[in-house]
């Protein structure tokens, strides 16, 4: 019985030890073979007319010529050959610019081995792939989208959770806060909650995070 055809991986990422940790964390899924490296955009291109792989994996910030850059024209250029952007970025921003370029899917740095061997398999296939946290981005924007006023009202944050969010951008203790404000401590505690909730933030470091991105500082 003849095996099925192996899927020709070609990896585009500037850092050499970042492919090769991509490279090796692929040697346990069969179906797949990567089959050639780049460092850019540029080298992608003559990677793709040299060796015509199915899927190339492709990291967006890179010198010369950005993975934004290089996905419209490898798509232009070698149409059968499908493209899955690995990144840390989960703005969408970059989720929809890259889509539009004509990209399959979208996954993140810190996914497992076994999520990026189904995205691959599943571009392949002729679908697409999305991180869960990318899909996540995706599905926010289309509610608020599709419910422009009841989302902006859900997340809108009063003018006491703004002085609140403006002191611990600043650094201050929940002690500190509750003294500037003349709040009690508790009441900081519950608006630290309340604003973790209304930016979808697990800590601190993400509430700042998600804060910037949405202008709120």
């Amino acid at each position: 019985m003849k095996s099925a055809r192996k899927l020709k991986l070609l990896l585009v990422d500037d850092h050499a030890l970042f492919r090769e940790g991509i490279r090796s964390s692929l040697v346990h899924f069969p179906s797949i073979k990567p089959v050639g490296e780049a460092v850019n955009g540029k080298d992608a291109l003559r990677k793709c007319k040299e060796l015509r792989p199915d899927v190339v994996l492709m990291d967006l910030n890179m010198p010369e010529m950005s993975g934004l850059e290089a996905t419209p024209l490898i798509r232009e250029k070698f149409p059968k050959t499908k493209i899955i952007v690995l990144t840390v970025h989960d703005n969408k921003e970059y989720i929809f610019k890259i889509l539009r370029a004509g990209a399959h899917g979208y996954v993140l740095k810190d996914t497992s081995p076994e999520e990026l061997a189904r995205a691959i398999e599943s571009v392949a296939q002729g679908g697409a792939f999305f991180s869960p946290g990318v899909s996540n981005v995706l599905l926010r924007d289309f509610i608020q989208a599709a419910n422009p006023r009841e989302t902006g009202r859900e997340n809108e944050l009063s003018g006491r959770e703004q002085d609140v969010l403006r002191a611990i951008a600043q650094g201050k203790t929940t002690k500190e806060v509750a003294t500037e404000l003349n709040l009690s401590a508790r009441t900081v505690e519950t608006y630290r909650v309340r604003l973790k909730r209304k930016l979808n933030a697990r800590n601190v470091a993400e509430l700042l995070n998600h804060a910037r991105k949405q202008q709120l500082l």
